[in-house]
């Protein structure tokens, strides 16, 4: 539980300016989350149909690259108490004392506005509020709620990460549709297995941090066997685009040889005895888990050239 003065020091208002720069500033809206964030809104917007004029689709996905960065942002800001004391986050701006809480806050909240106000103007409204929507989920609902309350913290709260590709879609066509809705199932799977691999990496992290993952609540057997059922469940969905004719031959091999592959590393993880082979086996199906996401989403991207040529 977070105690008083954490509360307070995020709440504190800036009284000096710090030593920020912009790269520290960059840094606050997580580049690399924001990267898969705009390729999956990419390919939902590239794969809806009808025609969208390339201006009005790049300015929607700067939107929506910066309303991604707006939800890291302030991430970070509720987040730097924990933050500070986890060896793979304590160098990032704020508890390093390179950002003030304040300015964090202002910053994360200025961009969230800023970009659902221009994603309604430069496409609809209605993917305007569906982003407004996914930065509400991320920030109240997953950062401040779930992350410190259930070890189902990333089964819920992935859906926020989910949202993306709908958005595109909805950029698009000012709505949703059964295959942004597939899309939006495939990341929604993916996300448990791949932050529990994680998990089993930095669990002493995690417990020293008060965050209950998985692997602190219910042990290591335990979320072995959940990364083995979610990929499980993952590998099928993923497959669904190809077997209702939404995709062509192109993601069908991607999605079997990659999804195989997957649910290869899942089982490794499953049936090998604890200690330095688990944690190997744990860094793989991370590690693959990235590229298994991008290899789908990149599948997708070129059954619809070869569509289009």
């Amino acid at each position: 539980m977070t105690d008083l003065s954490a509360i307070e020091q995020r709440a504190e208002p800036a009284l000096a300016l710090s030593s920020a720069e912009v790269a520290d500033f960059v840094a606050l809206m997580k580049p690399r989350v924001m990267s898969l964030v705009v390729f999956t809104a990419f390919v939902g917007l590239l794969l809806a149909p009808g025609h969208f004029h390339p201006v009005l689709g790049f300015a929607a996905l700067v939107c929506i690259a910066v309303g991604a960065g707006a939800a890291g942002a302030l991430n970070m800001w509720y987040d730097a108490d924990i933050d500070a004391v986890m060896t793979r986050t304590a160098r990032r701006p704020i508890p390093a004392g390179r950002v003030l809480p304040g300015e964090a806050l202002g910053f994360g909240a200025t961009l969230a506005v800023g970009s659902v106000a221009m994603l309604g103007l430069a496409a609809n409204w209605f993917a305007a509020a569906l982003l407004a929507f996914t930065i509400f989920f991320y920030v109240a609902i997953y950062t401040v709620w779930l992350k410190r309350a259930t070890p189902q913290n990333i089964v819920i709260g992935g859906a926020a990460g989910a949202f993306p590709p709908m958005i595109g879609w909805a950029a698009a066509t000012g709505g949703v549709a059964l295959e942004s809705v597939l899309l939006f199932l495939i990341i929604f799977l993916w996300t448990p297995p791949h932050f529990w691999a994680l998990s089993l990496l930095r669990s002493g992290e995690y417990a020293r941090a008060g965050i209950p993952m998985l692997p602190v609540v219910a042990g290591r057997a335990e979320t072995k066997r959940q990364i083995l059922l979610y990929t499980g469940a993952l590998v099928p969905v993923s497959l669904a685009p190809w077997l209702l004719g939404y995709a062509g031959f192109v993601y069908g091999i991607m999605a079997v040889a990659a999804g195989a592959f997957l649910a290869l590393l899942a089982w490794r993880i499953w049936t090998v005895a604890e200690g330095r082979p688990s944690d190997l086996a744990a860094r793989r199906l991370f590690g693959f888990s990235i590229l298994y996401l991008f290899a789908l989403f990149a599948g997708l991207l070129a059954d619809r050239a070869i569509l289009i040529g």
